[in-house]
């Protein structure tokens, strides 16, 4: 089996946001999960694929959780 990875740029790409954002998400412990390998950090397809699938929101409006840079300061 094969696993991909992705690199830190490439995951800020898929998202269209800044790589320092995910950087700042790893200081705080939230996002997906991550390798550091030799002082640099991976992220498995697989991992961010199954990340992705938790903040799915219903056609309702509702969501299990939000991605934080989905969040609004002052909502909820």
């Amino acid at each position: 089996m094969i696993t991909k990875h992705l690199h830190q740029v490439h995951l800020a790409e898929r998202w269209n946001l800044s790589p320092r954002t995910l950087e700042r998400w790893r200081w705080e412990k939230i996002g997906p999960r991550y390798l550091k390998l030799g002082g640099r950090v991976v992220y498995r397809l697989e991992d961010v694929e199954a990340y992705e699938e938790q903040k799915i929101c219903d056609t309702e409006g509702s969501t299990t959780t939000q991605l934080p840079f989905l969040s609004i300061a002052g909502t909820s």
